[in-house]
């Protein structure tokens, strides 16, 4: 791999690909499974979400290019506005403790993820798309490399998602921004249908990022926009709303 003090992620090729070379290592002929603790601790599934606060980038894992099994991934300037639905997957026991590619130990019952491009550390909000739950996730490792997944998340954003016994999942990942960013809530919903319906006609209505959440012990599906910068543009979204005869949406306490 070519790149200036960059650490290969903990699942890297190990996990999901074989008969590629790890540089300083015999080439991988079969690639053994992972799996989950062999005890899972209580309340994993209602772990609460990492705050989301601002970082300086990773002194490792953010060269501009890297190569990993001949194809070179390019990341990107900025996470601003990314959103990006697709497939999830998820690492834990054989991986955990191991170096990530920001330089942290890899922690399977913490809430992190894996992501080729975007910088790192970030933040994110992932939504399970099949069952409506969701969680925040602090992204500090590089992966998945199979072309058909998006992320790859640790075991506990698994469990928190309800597909640690699938394996993978398609899901909604949306880059949060900290700080002066402002998230109002558009509605509630029991139908995931309807709360994604009024997503849609938010986002066009108001060209503001939405999305649905769900979290542990909320039986409602939860429309939120943003991040919008500041207060003044806040108030433009509810009175762009207001006028489109819709119910004014609540600013969300930070």
């Amino acid at each position: 791999m070519k790149s200036k003090s960059f650490a290969l992620p903990a699942l890297a090729v190990v996990l999901f690909m074989t008969g590629c070379q790890v540089p300083g290592s015999s080439p991988v002929q079969q690639a053994p499974k992972d799996g989950p603790p062999l005890t899972v601790p209580q309340g994993l599934a209602n772990l609460p979400d990492p705050e989301v606060v601002e970082e300086s980038r990773s002194r490792y894992g953010n060269p501009s290019t890297y190569t990993v099994a001949g194809k070179t991934y390019r990341l990107m300037a900025t996470s601003r506005g990314y959103s990006a639905e697709g497939l999830a997957s998820w690492y834990g026991r054989k991986f955990h403790g191991r170096r990530t590619s920001s330089g942290e130990p890899f922690d399977m019952f913490a809430l992190t993820a894996a992501h080729r491009t975007l910088p790192i550390p970030a933040f994110a909000s992932v939504t399970n798309l099949t069952n409506g739950r969701s969680t925040v996730v602090r992204i500090n490792d590089r992966g998945p490399f199979h072309d058909d997944r998006i992320i790859d998340l640790s075991y506990a954003a698994a469990v928190k998602l309800g597909f640690e016994g699938s394996g993978t999942a398609r899901v909604r990942v949306e880059i949060l921004e900290p700080g002066r960013d402002i998230y109002l809530q558009a509605g509630a919903f029991a139908s995931l249908s309807a709360a994604d319906a009024l997503k849609a006609r938010v986002e066009q209505l108001t060209g503001q990022p939405a999305f649905v959440v769900k979290v542990p012990g909320d039986s409602l599906y939860r429309v939120r926009i943003g991040p919008v910068k500041g207060r003044s543009e806040a108030a433009a979204v509810q009175q762009t709303m207001s006028s489109a005869a819709l119910a004014e949406p609540l600013i969300l306490p930070h």
